[in-house]
């Protein structure tokens, strides 16, 4: 397991241990759906060897762990389902060896695929105006990828997502926009590793239950 799962986990009980009791007075969720897009072809990633995109919805629930005046710290669960292209651009990233003719025509062709991710992390908020907010975020989670490509075999890996975003709240509603960064690999259970990232737009509207 990888070694930041474990940090996020333990930053979890922290903050449950030490905000039960407020929980228990003012706990708030927040439920809702989130659309975006995501592409490898951008700056810092833009790798030339291959094509990596997708559109992609996901299902966003907050918790509110704990709130002082201007910092408030949730955490964040997020099933999401991916629609994702490939294509390899570069044949000769796929070397010489056993099949290897064969995997360069397989991976050179463009292919559609799901990938489906369950992430868990924590959301750390800072309030600008009375209904203005920004805010960062760091998840990790398991994800199951239905094609195999010369970078990442197909079934279990891990997704890791780092992002900023900016948010606005009217009553029960909160506006989100955000920027994210994606990465997607196995921990080397399985070869290849070298997996994929991204760079993912995002917007959404979440509803506020107490």
């Amino acid at each position: 397991m990888k070694l930041y799962f474990f940090f996020f986990f333990s930053f979890f009980l922290i903050f449950k241990v030490k905000s039960q009791e407020e929980q228990k007075k003012n706990a708030t969720i927040l439920i809702g759906l989130n659309y975006g897009k995501s592409f490898q072809d951008i700056f810092p990633f833009n790798d030339p060897d291959y094509l990596y995109k997708n559109q992609f919805l996901k299902v966003q629930i907050n918790y509110l762990l704990k709130q002082n005046r201007n910092f408030s710290y949730e955490l964040l669960i997020e099933p999401s389902l991916y629609f994702s292209e490939h294509q390899l651009l570069n044949k000769y990233f796929v070397t010489p060896g056993p099949n290897y003719i064969e995997k360069r025509e397989r991976f050179t062709k463009r292919k559609l695929f799901k990938e489906y991710a369950i992430n868990v992390g924590i959301v750390v908020r800072y309030r600008l105006l009375n209904n203005f907010s920004t805010y960062f975020l760091g998840s990790i989670g398991p994800m199951i990828s239905a094609v195999d490509t010369e970078r990442l075999k197909k079934g279990f890996a891990f997704s890791d997502v780092l992002g900023v975003g900016f948010s606005y709240k009217q009553k029960e509603l909160l506006f989100d926009f955000r920027l994210t960064l994606r990465h997607n690999s196995n921990a080397n259970l399985y070869f290849p590793n070298k997996g994929h990232n991204s760079i993912g737009f995002e917007s959404g509207v979440s509803f506020e239950i107490k």
